[in-house]
């Protein structure tokens, strides 16, 4: 997000560094006010360096120029679903408090509509802003299922999972990769797994209030998912049939 004239990769890469080390600091904080165990801590740091490393690395081959508003934005993000990340994995040897799970997950995405606001407001959208903002995403939802699922079973993995099975099949099925047109209906799918997925994990509701939220949310995204493969299945039929009929005019010709 860019728009000096000269490139500096040491400039942009402090940016990174700066994240991973507010990642570190949030992990001590709460570390500190929890009491955190050892996976909680090992699975924040990893998550803190291989963020730093992906995203060191898709800068550097981008050449971006300045890191952006924006991308700062998705960054802090980013730090606040380590902290989510870290104390999912911690739940599994000790409760964590659920104020703190549910304050780091909500401003997570509430700031999830922000990002994108300000690479519009500012004209500095990027491929690379778009990509990085979409994975944070889909890594939130990911944790959210892995949390829920220990209360309601393994068929809320489905919900974080169904998008990476997703990217997995289009290397299979090259077809899978075509652009689709913009949905209203898919971004509000997309944005309600958030939260649905953090109101079930919040423990508000009884266990059938909370299983009827996220059997809400996994159907939901099976027809959002559904949807958008059928329509990319059916136009690269069309496609192949036209390319097919465009062959034989030019054989018969």
């Amino acid at each position: 997000m860019a728009l000096n004239n000269t490139y500096d990769a040491r400039l942009v890469q402090q940016e990174t560094a700066v994240g991973a080390g507010a990642q570190i600091l949030l992990l001590a904080l709460i570390g500190t006010a929890i009491g955190m165990g050892p996976a909680g801590w090992l699975t924040g740091l990893a998550f803190a360096i291989a963020t730093w490393a992906v995203l060191s690395r898709a800068l550097h081959r981008s050449r971006l120029r300045s890191f952006g508003a924006a991308n700062r934005v998705t960054l802090g993000r980013a730090t606040l679903v380590g902290g989510v990340t870290a104390l999912v994995a911690d739940s599994f040897q000790s409760s964590p408090p659920v104020s703190l799970f549910v304050g780091l997950t909500a401003v997570a995405l509430i700031l999830d509509g922000v990002d994108g606001k300000v690479a519009r407001r500012t004209g500095t959208s990027t491929p690379l802003g778009a990509r990085f903002d979409m994975e944070v995403d889909a890594f939130l939802i990911l944790v959210l299922s892995v949390y829920v699922s220990m209360q309601l079973g393994p068929w809320v993995l489905l919900i974080g999972g169904m998008r990476y099975v997703f990217v997995a099949a289009a290397r299979v099925w090259p077809w899978l990769t075509a652009a689709l047109p913009p949905s209203t209906a898919r971004k509000t799918v997309a944005a309600l797994q958030g939260v649905l997925l953090l109101l079930a994990g919040a423990d508000l509701l009884p266990y059938a209030g909370n299983f009827a939220v996220a059997a809400l949310a996994l159907g939901a995204l099976v027809w959002s998912f559904g949807r958008d493969v059928l329509w990319l299945y059916r136009t690269s039929r069309v496609e192949k049939a036209s390319a097919r009929r465009q062959v034989r005019e030019l054989v018969a010709s």
